[in-house]
């Protein structure tokens, strides 16, 4: 197949759209089920680079849950807690033994819930059946991979009535070492971010803290896989081998760590006893429990608390979950990692990345105030390492 004709472009007014070879060669890719938009490539071809270099860095299989073109969620496949997996809503299922492929694409949905809804999934190996069911009961729009089992992919081809997007990747498939895209019917020319991620990068530390664990090495290394492929400007932090927040397309860095960092710390509230316990109805949905513990661990609580409203979700009124309950919560998390695509130019970045346990940082360095930064981090004993190069993504 030497392109393929797709219904419309980013929106149902722009046509004609397709994609294809401009050597006229075959395209890398078959569609095994489903009819692929135009932005579902675009996730599908960034996610799956995505996922190849975290394999290729980490030497384990991966996931990333991709929304608007950037990651919402990415994991490499290290066992689910039965925290996690309830958290994650999988603890109804055989989770204890899920194929690690499976433990990644959990991770990778469950960490930020809210914005995977809808996704499109990107997988470094062979679907395979734990991961096909899992992938059967969540909103999504597709997914890419090398391969699927028999058993994997006839699962896919039920959802959506046989719609659903499934997408096989040659693995081998490697791309002109320069491209290209126009805008305003100007082309633009690059050489490819081919980038390797791997420990020379983060060799150099410029705090006075320097240990580094090989969990930290890793952390840092999934942070910048994450950030190669995250529209700029953009932070990620990281914790146990897969992103907890995403902060993604800010033109302020500040805000940006502030983003991702309120998406970390909804992810360990999630795991406090208050929301773990929280009395939903059996008929609510899980999409409809993520949506309702969102605002209950926010500042419009009351929207799901008041009278006349919890009753529609609740089984009985749960308490206010007080901002100081929540502070005390996340005081608990630590030996987190926040990685940035471009250096921070104040440390009020790092006043923020410390309230969500930020122990370890990565990030290009440049800045005229370094040496602030550099002491703001030093002041609560963290690590940093300058990496000396811009991970920009557009």
């Amino acid at each position: 197949m030497k392109e393929l004709e797709l219904k419309y472009g980013c929106n149902p007014n722009q046509k004609p759209s397709r994609i294809y070879m401009e050597d006229g060669s075959e395209l890398p890719i078959k569609v095994l089920s489903g009819r692929p938009g135009y932005i579902n490539f675009l996730d599908a071809f960034n996610g799956w680079q995505l996922v190849r270099d975290l394999k290729k860095a980490t030497g384990l299989p991966a996931a990333t849950s991709f929304k608007h073109v950037s990651p919402a969620g990415a994991s490499i496949g290290l066992p689910l807690t039965e925290t996690l997996a309830k958290i994650y809503w999988v603890d109804d299922m055989d989770w204890k033994n899920f194929s690690p492929l499976a433990c990644a694409y959990a991770r990778a949905r469950g960490a930020d819930r809210m914005s995977s809804f809808g996704d499109f999934i990107s997988l470094s190996d062979v679907c395979d059946k734990d991961t096909a069911l899992l992938i059967k009961r969540e909103v999504s729009d597709g997914v890419i991979a090398p391969g699927y089992t028999q058993e994997a992919l006839e699962i896919l081809q039920q959802k959506k009535k046989g719609n659903y997007n499934v997408i096989q990747i040659d693995p081998d498939f490697v791309p002109a070492p320069v491209e290209h895209k126009q805008v305003y019917g100007v082309t633009f020319e690059q050489g490819r971010q081919e980038l390797a991620i791997d420990d020379q990068l983060i060799s150099n530390i410029v705090t006075i803290k320097k240990d580094l664990s090989e969990e930290a090495k890793r952390d840092m290394k999934v942070a910048l896989i994450v950030l190669k492929y995250t529209q700029s400007n953009s932070v990620c932090y990281v914790k146990d081998g897969q992103a907890i927040g995403v902060g993604a397309g800010q033109q302020s860095r500040v805000h940006c760590t502030r983003l991702a960092g309120q998406k970390a710390d909804n992810w360990f509230l999630r795991q406090s006893p208050k929301v773990l316990n929280l009395p939903f109805k059996k008929e609510i949905s899980r999409a409809e429990r993520d949506n309702a513990i969102d605002v209950y661990i926010g500042e419009e609580y009351m929207d799901v608390l008041a009278d006349g409203k919890w009753e529609k979700t609740f089984t009985q009124k749960p308490e206010i979950f007080t901002a100081q309950e929540k502070r005390a919560w996340l005081d608990q998390m630590t030996d987190v990692t926040l990685g940035s695509d471009a250096f921070f130019p104040f440390s009020d970045n790092i006043e923020r990345a410390h309230k969500s346990g930020v122990k370890y940082i990565a990030q290009p360095g440049g800045s005229v105030r370094d040496a602030d930064v550099i002491a703001t981090c030093d002041s609560y004993g963290m690590v940093m390492a300058f990496t000396g190069i811009r991970l920009f993504h557009h």
